[in-house]
């Protein structure tokens, strides 16, 4: 027997439709787009599912660092060597203006006084001197354009910090300096030889006769490779010091109390009998007297070539401390 409420709770029957035929496949979709979401129903609010990655192909904006295989540089790679770093010193030397001044006002007072002063000379002046002797007044004041120069060569790096970019793009310190000293040394010696061959035959050519002493040929190599070749170590020893110091007015200072101060020195020490051998060995290597003796102006002086070895033993010694320093201490 049933009740009214379990009537109630009977499921409704559907009502009855017209008759449906076989279902129908669904349309085929149009192939998606790589990176393009599906199409969704309006008014749906189901969430779209994550589509799987696919790779894209190479240049393409979503991906333009595709990885398709190892990386060959178009330009060739090789290892340098001290040809690579003297190029890179040529080029610096070349393109800073102080170096073009320095060696213009070098010049200008080597050929300048050498010249005024074998214009201004008569024939009679040379009888017991050499023709080239005019090219000592201008050597003496070019000297410290030289010295100057070789400071700026490397504490000008230093000031303006190009030493850091020098010593990243050639980390070997050693081939640097080298590479410094061997362009310094060619620039300032044939300069400096050349500005004294110049005043030399300028000056025997307008001084010639029977009552003028002729120069010989050790006494013209004296006034020109002799004289070039000192002057050009007294710059590799100020950039020594200019290394050891890495500051420009420093250097300088240093170099002007060597070149002058044994010439100045002596005359104080000969004032004292116990130290007046200690003066004469000074004056007599001092740069004036150096200079004097390889122009050979007086009988009674040596032929300078010592005085010349003393300084190239300096100048290496001073060389090897800048190496060494160069090598231990940082940037």
């Amino acid at each position: 027997m049933t009740t009214p409420y379990q009537h109630q709770s009977q499921a409704p029957v559907p009502p009855q439709g017209p008759p449906q035929g076989p279902p129908q496949a669904a349309p085929p979709m149009p192939p998606r787009q790589p990176h393009q979401a599906a199409p969704q129903h309006p008014g749906s609010h189901a969430q779209a599912q994550p589509q799987a990655h696919q790779p894209m192909p190479f240049g393409s904006p979503s991906q333009p660092y595709a990885a398709v295989g190892p990386y060959t540089s178009p330009i060739p790679v090789r290892r340098t060597h001290l040809g690579n770093a003297l190029a890179s010193e040529w080029t610096k030397i070349k393109s800073v203006r102080s170096t073009i001044w320095t060696l213009s006002v070098m010049v200008a007072l080597v050929a300048g006084v050498g010249l005024l002063v074998a214009a201004g000379t008569s024939d009679t002046d040379y009888s017991d001197v050499p023709t080239t002797l005019p090219g000592f007044f201008g050597i003496l004041l070019g000297q410290l354009c030289i010295v100057t120069l070789g400071v700026l060569v490397i504490t000008s790096e230093y000031g303006t910090g190009m030493i850091r970019t020098t010593f990243t793009a050639s980390p070997q310190r050693s081939r640097v300096l080298t590479a410094k000293v061997l362009v310094f040394f060619a620039l300032s010696f044939t300069t400096t030889t050349l500005a004294l061959t110049l005043v030399a035959y300028a000056s025997m050519g307008m001084h010639s006769g029977p009552e003028v002493m002729e120069p010989t040929n050790d006494q013209i190599l004296g006034a020109t490779v002799g004289a070039g070749l000192y002057v050009s170590l007294l710059g590799l020893l100020s950039l020594a010091v200019g290394s050891m110091l890495r500051h420009s007015a420093g250097a300088i200072t240093t170099m002007l109390g060597v070149v002058l101060l044994p010439s100045i020195l002596p005359a104080f020490l000969m004032m004292s009998d116990s130290l007046r051998d200690l003066g004469v060995k000074m004056q007599e290597y001092a740069s004036p007297q150096a200079l004097a003796s390889l122009f050979r102006i007086d009988d009674s002086l040596n032929s300078g070539w010592p005085q010349l070895g003393v300084l190239a033993a300096i100048a290496a010694g001073a060389l090897v401390g800048a190496y060494v320093l160069l090598e231990r201490r940082d940037v």
